[in-house]
């Protein structure tokens, strides 16, 4: 069964919105064809008063024409009009074969201009496969059973952390609860009630809000220190343990950073994780600047602050939640693996 057939599909829209920004002009164009339309007239006119006077004094009408023509053509600024539009198709087609959507040429203009770099985290910079790494337990509780209760209670998440401790119980043949009431507080966690049991699992941020003790925070601490994340599982009011997970960097993120540096951009990491995991990710990767504990709809607000301070600032980030921010900044790219 086709779905969408022709100018709907993908390619289609894909192709389309390259032609578009082949056809589009940068501000840079815009001006130059403004310099055009005084330009000429003034280049034509005085080509016709150097053929008219060296007429009138007593040359040949083809030595005139010769004089005309040579202004003409030397004066006129045809590579003004012509340059920019075809340095812009060229670099959306060449952007394209290697699989980057340019949306047009404000856009091309406005990247070179950037002096701040702007990166989510997760799915971003690191793969995005987050694997969970440790599990600590409070008050004896058994490991395997806190590893049940908190996959169960993740099956309605879609967050990568969630999927990871669901991947983790299903590699060791757990069988998991059906879970009610789930409710996600988005950049804290979820609250769900399994066979009766009121569980809460989420940051440090959420058991603070929900009054529950945290009396692992030394455990807490050691893991963000060597970049894992650290998610806090309570039952019925009562810490159960803490599942930390670790996220790790792609491969080539390192050398994209370095490469930039070089080209005297500053890099700032932006991520939801708390400040300790986050600076043990960007000590790995040789950021400059971050941005820690940032809730998803916060993004955005902290591109503005950068932008305050006179910088212009490029967003990169892979999901719906950094719509906002992408929009926000002054070039955004949107990226599905980098």
């Amino acid at each position: 069964l086709a779905e969408k057939v022709g100018k709907d599909t993908v390619l289609a829209q894909i192709i389309k919105m390259v032609e578009e920004a082949q056809g589009s002009k940068a501000p840079i164009a815009k001006m130059a064809d403004i310099i055009s339309g005084y330009f000429v007239p003034i280049v034509i006119a005085i080509a016709i008063i150097a053929g008219l006077a060296w007429y009138l004094s007593g040359e040949s009408v083809v030595f005139a024409l010769t004089i005309f023509t040579s202004v003409l053509v030397i004066a006129c600024p045809c590579a003004l009009g012509l340059a920019t539009p075809t340095a812009i198709m060229v670099g959306t087609g060449k952007g394209a074969e290697y699989g980057v959507l340019i949306k047009g040429g404000e856009a091309l203009e406005t990247t070179h201009k950037i002096q701040t770099i702007v990166f989510d985290k997760t799915g971003t910079l690191t793969e995005g496969k987050p694997l969970v790494t440790d599990i600590i337990s409070a008050n004896q509780f058994d490991k395997t059973e806190l590893l049940r209760l908190a996959a169960s209670a993740e099956r309605g998440s879609e967050h990568p952390l969630g999927e990871a401790i669901i991947k983790k119980a299903l590699e060791e043949d757990l069988e998991l609860f059906e879970p009610e009431n789930f409710e996600a507080i988005p950049g804290y966690g979820i609250e769900v009630k399994i066979h009766g049991k009121k569980m809460i699992l989420g940051n440090k941020k959420l058991m603070c809000e929900k009054g529950i003790p945290i009396t692992l925070q030394a455990d807490s601490d050691h893991l963000a220190e060597e970049g894992k994340t650290p998610m806090f599982i309570a039952i019925d009011g009562k810490l159960a343990g803490i599942i930390a997970v670790a996220d790790v960097l792609k491969e080539n993120s390192r050398r994209a950073i370095d490469k930039l540096h070089d080209m005297g951009i500053e890099v700032v990491m932006i991520t939801g994780d708390n400040k300790s995991t986050a600076q043990a990710i960007a000590r790995q990767a040789g950021i400059d600047r971050v941005l820690a504990e940032v809730l998803p709809q916060d993004k955005a607000e902290e591109i503005r602050n950068i932008q305050e301070e006179g910088r212009k600032v490029a967003m990169v980030g892979d999901g719906i939640n950094d719509a906002p921010a992408l929009a926000q900044a002054d070039i955004g790219i949107a990226i599905g693996s980098g």
